[in-house]
């Protein structure tokens, strides 16, 4: 990536990609930090948290639809949810025009969690956030979308940066 960028023409001052990569390992190591309290906290890795919220939101969710909307694989979410319905925070529910399809409801259990609120982002930060105009939370999600872009991120399966290790547990390598 450096060499297309100086055969482009562009110098990048090394400080400033140092500073810059330093930036990312603390957001990545906060995350990492996070994800740990989750699980201290709640018994929930981050993208467990995401997909029950999502299967709240969609109330009759399917897999697919679950994994689109907290842009998970499909195997990921589909180990996801293996674990949400083995902790009963989830249950499977006949689907309204395929009896065979497999769709999924919160049960009671997942509905309290969820009252709890848990933030996937360490207070501090969703409370800066929170205090931020609408434009400008839209502006720091344009940002790290774009950064996501510049390290060719756009298709990465966002799980394993979330897990705190526990990548190989939600593919399904671990049961």
């Amino acid at each position: 990536m450096l060499v297309a960028h100086l055969e482009a023409g562009m110098a990048i001052n090394e400080h400033l990609e140092e500073d810059i990569i330093a930036a990312l390992r603390r957001i990545v190591r906060g995350i990492d930090v996070r994800s740990r309290s989750l699980i201290d906290e709640f018994g929930l890795t981050g993208p467990q948290l995401l997909v029950l919220r999502a299967i709240d939101r969609l109330e009759d969710a399917s897999v697919s639809a679950a994994a689109r909307a907290v842009t998970l694989g499909q195997s990921t979410t589909s180990g996801i949810i293996r674990r949400l319905l083995r902790e009963k925070l989830i249950r499977r529910a006949p689907a309204q025009k395929d009896r065979r399809e497999r769709r999924f409801r919160v049960t009671a259990r997942g509905r309290r969690l969820l009252d709890m609120k848990p933030s996937l982002l360490q207070d501090r930060f969703a409370r800066e956030l929170g205090r931020l105009e609408q434009f400008e939370q839209t502006q720091v999600l344009a940002t790290l979308q774009q950064i996501a872009n510049m390290m060719e991120l756009e298709e990465m399966d966002a799980a394993p940066v979330l897990t705190s290790g526990t990548a190989l547990e939600e593919k399904g390598g671990e049961e």
